[in-house]
């Protein structure tokens, strides 16, 4: 069966508070995620809501297609530059920490990436960045220790 994300990451300032949203959609089942960030940026938001949604699948070797406005997630994947950043242990590159525990997950299904234009009319894409700005503005923040640690 066929899984289908939907995924928006936001930041309030970028960096300030951020966060993520994403819907998972497999026949008539259909989950909301999201979560907020004290401090962080929209980048590392994008690319979490890709992978706090592949690490909710609990069934390995899914056919997941993913449906982002990321051009950094997207680009990075489908063009395989985060290969290259991998062979090159992400010397020099921002937000290792993520596309580490991306690359992790990413490889435990078969995963292909469609981008959509951001704030464009589309429903789940529309759906995804309300969830992504209302928890970024929620009293609920989390510490992004790896923004933290990035950014010391």
């Amino acid at each position: 069966m066929l899984i289908t994300i939907y995924t928006d990451g936001s930041a309030l300032g970028n960096p300030g508070p951020g966060g993520y949203g994403a819907i998972l959609i497999a026949g008539s089942y259909r989950k909301e995620i999201s979560q907020g960030f004290q401090r962080t940026t929209n980048n590392r938001m994008e690319l979490l809501a890709v992978i706090i949604a592949l690490e909710t699948l609990k069934i390995p070797k899914s056919q997941v297609l993913i449906y982002t406005d990321s051009q950094y997630v997207v680009n990075a994947v489908e063009k395989k530059w985060v290969l290259a950043w991998e062979q090159k242990r992400f010397a020099g590159k921002k937000n290792a920490d993520l596309w580490i525990r991306f690359l992790k997950i990413y490889r435990c299904h078969d995963v292909r990436f469609v981008w959509v234009k951001g704030h464009a009319g589309n429903p789940e894409n529309e759906r995804c960045d309300r969830l992504a700005v209302a928890a970024a503005q929620s009293a609920d923040l989390l510490v992004d220790t790896g923004f933290f640690i990035e950014n010391v």
